[in-house]
C-alpha cells in the first residue's frame, strides 16, 4: 500500500471515530445550578452563598485558615434525578487548597453516586488539572448511560470554595430535584477526620458514609487542624437547627485546652439547644504512635484528659454521651500518613459509629 493510500485510510478511520464519539457524547447540553436542586448536608441553610457552610459575615472570630475552611463545600451533596445519558459538572471556584495527603479528586473534584436497588452505587468521579481548574470547562462524570430515570447524589469538593456548581445534562433530558434522601438533621463538628483528609473521593468521608449507611442526614462542619473547642465555634453550632450533634473534637486541642474549654463549650450549645443529644467521640488511634515514643506519650496524655473530662461531663449533664469509634483493621494498614485513615479506615469508622450512635439517637425518636 502506498503512503498516500495509507493516509486516506487513516483519515477515514479517524472520521468514523469522531462520528461515533459525537453520538456517544451529545454536544447539546443544558446547565442547571445545583442550588436549585436538593442541596444536602447544609448545617446552616440560607447562607448568601449556598455552598458556604458558615456565613462569615454573620459569624466572627475565625482565623484566616478557619475562615476559608468554613466557606469550603466539604460535606455538601446535591440530590437530583435525570434521564440524561451523560452527566457533567461545571464549577466557578473561589479559593481552594491542595493538601498533599488527600487526592485532587477529593479536594477539588466531584464524586457521583446513583441509587440502584435501594443502595447508592459509585457512578463517576474526577477533577480538572490545576492548569485547567479555573477555565470554567465541563468535567464529565459519567457517559453512555441507558437513558432511563436515575436518582443521583453528587458530593462537592472537600477543600475548595465554590461560587457556582452547574450540573450539565443532555438538552432534551429531564433533571429535577430529588426528594430529600436522608432523614433528620445531625450536626457533625470536628477535625481533619471530619473534614475528610486522606480520602480518595468526597463521598468516602466517615460522615458521608454514615449518612448512606443509616439514611440520616449528617451535616458536616469539619475544619482540618482547627477543631479545638473554640468559643466562637460553639456559638456557630448553637445557632444551628439540628436534632443532635456528633463531635470529633479531641484530636486537635492540647490537654490544657480540653480542660479549659470543654465544659464551657457544652454549656453554650446546651443553653441554645436544650434536650438534644450531644455525642462526643473519643479520638481514634493514630498509627504514627506505633514506634514514635514521643508521639505515643503526647497522644496518651491527650486521650487521658479527654476521658477524664468526658466522665465529668457525662455525670454533670444529661443528654451528653461519649463513644469510641475505630478506624483500625487488625493488620493496622489503614493509615495514609500516620494520622489519617484511608478510605477503608473511614469505612470502619462509619460502621463502628453506626452500632454505637443509633441506639442513642433512638432514645430521642431519631430513627
Amino acid at each position: 500500500m502506498t503512503k498516500p493510500t495509507l493516509s486516506c485510510v487513516l483519515l477515514v478511520v479517524l472520521a468514523a471515530l469522531a462520528v461515533t464519539a459525537r453520538a456517544a457524547r451529545p454536544v447539546g447540553l443544558k446547565h442547571v445550578e445545583a442550588s436549585t436542586l436538593t442541596l444536602c448536608g447544609q448545617l446552616m441553610p440560607g447562607n448568601p452563598n449556598p455552598y458556604h457552610r458558615v456565613d462569615t459575615v454573620r459569624f466572627k472570630g475565625f482565623t484566616r485558615a478557619e475562615n476559608l475552611q468554613v466557606r469550603e463545600s466539604a460535606g455538601l451533596a446535591v440530590a437530583f434525578k435525570t434521564d440524561s445519558r451523560v452527566i457533567n459538572v461545571r464549577t466557578v471556584y473561589g479559593q481552594y487548597q491542595s493538601p498533599v495527603n488527600t487526592t485532587g479528586i477529593a479536594a477539588r473534584g466531584y464524586d457521583l453516586y446513583v441509587r440502584r436497588d435501594g443502595t447508592w452505587r459509585y457512578a463517576g468521579s474526577g477533577c480538572k488539572s490545576d492548569q485547567r481548574l479555573l477555565l470554567g470547562e465541563d468535567l464529565e462524570l459519567v457517559a453512555n448511560m441507558d437513558g432511563s430515570m436515575h436518582e443521583c447524589l453528587l458530593y462537592l469538593p472537600l477543600f475548595a470554595e465554590v461560587d457556582s456548581v452547574q450540573i450539565a445534562v443532555e438538552a432534551s433530558a429531564r433533571i429535577e430535584p430529588l426528594p430529600r434522601p436522608f432523614r433528620h438533621r445531625i450536626g457533625v463538628w470536628g477535625s481533619s477526620f471530619t473534614h475528610g483528609t486522606g480520602v480518595s473521593r468526597a463521598g468516602m468521608t466517615y460522615v458521608a458514609q454514615l449518612s448512606r449507611l443509616t439514611g440520616l442526614e449528617m451535616l458536616s462542619l469539619g475544619c482540618s487542624g482547627h477543631s479545638k473547642l473554640q468559643p466562637y465555634f460553639a456559638r456557630v453550632l448553637a445557632a444551628a437547627q439540628v436534632d443532635a450533634f456528633l463531635f470529633d473534637c479531641f484530636s486537635n486541642p492540647s490537654p490544657g485546652e480540653i480542660r479549659e474549654r470543654l465544659l464551657p463549650f457544652i454549656e453554650t450549645v446546651r443553653q441554645a439547644l436544650p434536650g438534644i443529644p450531644l455525642v462526643f467521640q473519643r479520638t481514634i488511634r493514630r498509627e504514627g504512635r506505633n514506634f514514635n515514643l514521643k508521639a505515643d506519650s503526647l497522644e496518651a496524655a491527650k486521650i487521658a484528659v479527654a476521658d477524664s473530662m468526658m466522665a465529668l461531663a457525662c455525670r454533670r449533664y444529661s443528654d451528653v454521651y461519649y463513644i469510641t469509634p475505630s478506624a483500625t483493621p487488625p493488620d493496622h494498614l489503614s493509615s495514609v500518613d500516620g494520622v489519617h485513615p484511608d478510605d477503608y479506615g473511614y469505612t470502619l469508622w462509619a460502621r463502628s459509629l453506626r452500632g454505637q450512635l443509633l441506639p442513642i439517637l433512638k432514645k430521642y425518636g431519631i430513627e
